[in-house]
């Protein structure tokens, strides 16, 4: 049974300040909420005063916003907890699965700890959704499954999730695997450069689309390969999944060719994507170039970021911080305004902002699920440029993290 209290003395945002018709920043006012089955049931102005005896919280000025989600995690890859080790460089893709494949079996701390570290990680960081891939192949059979299975059984009411059961070693020889681990609690089929590591665009992504449709799942591709390679190979998953009608559950990750074509040409494949539906992934990096956000959400197309790897065999790097990775994007596509700011946050919540663009106030509302954070921060724009400190983790109507 969810608990029922007020939430009081909580900083929403009310709409911007403008000068002469240009933004200059956020108003807010103080409400209290009242907290009840898991959803806000009642906002009043905090200079009410609440007679019903109900429990309360101070959020003492706080901002609250919604709460976190985290697209795109591996929680059987993190070395979280164990020694500290620096990456091997490597030539190509290739060699860096042969070091995973002999790396991670032998690390020390077994993976439901440091998946365990991660999520916990995570969710004071103020996430309450994560979707992550787990290894599927035919060495590892289903363990890591099993294993995140129980990593995420043990923040039961604290989060929810999805899992891409992800065949990061090629989608051929694990298809049998893949089909067994959607009937075992995964919800996405994933892959791995259907050119370069599996080799054959049509048979790997007619494949994907096959073992999708007969679990009644969704797509989530790792998608690294550059050009008009990568492009080529968007435009087939938009057209399959149409065809197979999938739309609304087909995502890329990475999909680094957005970023290595001209402008113009970014501006069709992002027809061809809000088209069919499919959602891009980037955990913005800063060693390369990666898809336009900022014109890919103009054109309609779901844009999410994830942190990705977070100190595995792959980067030594990565704190786990949903909100720093959103502050990373601004900062990198030079999103500097109150306005630009504020709809960052858009990226690492679902599409939710406490003010739409006209500044008019959207979030939250009366019935709305209680899954917020409570950030020290004066409105979303700073939170987002100053990575500002998180003071608790509401999901569902429960604290998960911190203390109010």
């Amino acid at each position: 049974m969810s608990s029922t209290f007020w939430l009081t003395n909580a900083r929403l945002e009310s709409g911007y300040e403008t000068e002469q018709g240009v933004v200059t920043g956020t108003r807010t006012e103080l409400v209290h909420l009242l907290i009840q089955d898991g959803t806000i049931a009642k906002i009043i102005p905090s200079s009410e005063i609440i007679h019903d005896g109900l429990p309360q919280k101070d959020a003492k000025q706080m901002l609250i916003l919604p709460s976190f989600i985290e697209k795109h995690c591996h929680l059987d890859k993190t070395l979280l907890g164990d020694r500290w080790r620096a990456v091997t460089p490597v030539r190509s893709i290739f060699e860096r699965l042969e070091i995973e494949k002999k790396t991670l079996p032998a690390v020390e701390t077994p993976t439901l700890q440091r998946a365990e570290k991660l999520l916990d990680i995570y969710q004071r960081s103020g996430v309450t959704h994560v979707r992550t891939h787990v290894d599927i192949y035919p060495e590892m059979g289903l363990k890591n499954l099993e294993t995140v299975k129980e990593a995420l059984h043990t923040f039961e009411g604290k989060l929810s999730h999805e899992i891409v059961a992800f065949p990061q070693h090629g989608l051929f020889a694990s298809k049998d695997l893949l089909r067994e681990a959607l009937r075992q609690g995964a919800s996405f089929i994933g892959g791995v450069d259907p050119a370069t590591v599996d080799g054959d665009i049509e048979a790997s992504l007619q494949l994907m689309v096959e073992l999708a449709v007969e679990g009644s799942a969704g797509i989530d591709l790792h998608l690294h390969d550059p050009d008009h390679l990568g492009v080529f190979t968007m435009k087939r998953l938009a057209q399959l999944t149409k065809e197979a009608g999938l739309q609304g559950k087909v995502s890329v990750s990475h999909a680094y060719a957005l970023g290595d074509i001209t402008l113009a040409q970014a501006e069709a494949m992002a027809e061809i994507l809000a088209d069919a539906g499919i959602t891009i992934i980037t955990s913005v990096p800063i060693d390369r170039k990666f898809p336009p956000v900022g014109l890919l959400d103009q054109k309609g197309v779901s844009v999410a970021v994830g942190c990705d790897n977070i100190f595995d065999v792959w980067s030594p790097f990565g704190n786990g911080d949903i909100l720093e990775r959103a502050g990373r994007l601004a900062e990198v596509s030079g999103w500097v305004d109150e306005r630009a700011l504020a709809k960052t946050l858009s990226y690492i919540t679902g599409g939710k902002t406490p003010l739409n663009y006209q500044g008019e106030q959207v979030w939250p509302r009366v019935g709305d699920e209680a899954s917020l954070v409570v950030v020290a921060a004066s409105c979303s724009a700073e939170a987002v440029a100053r990575r500002s400190k998180r003071i608790a983790t509401m999901y569902q109507g429960e604290v998960v993290s911190g203390e109010l």
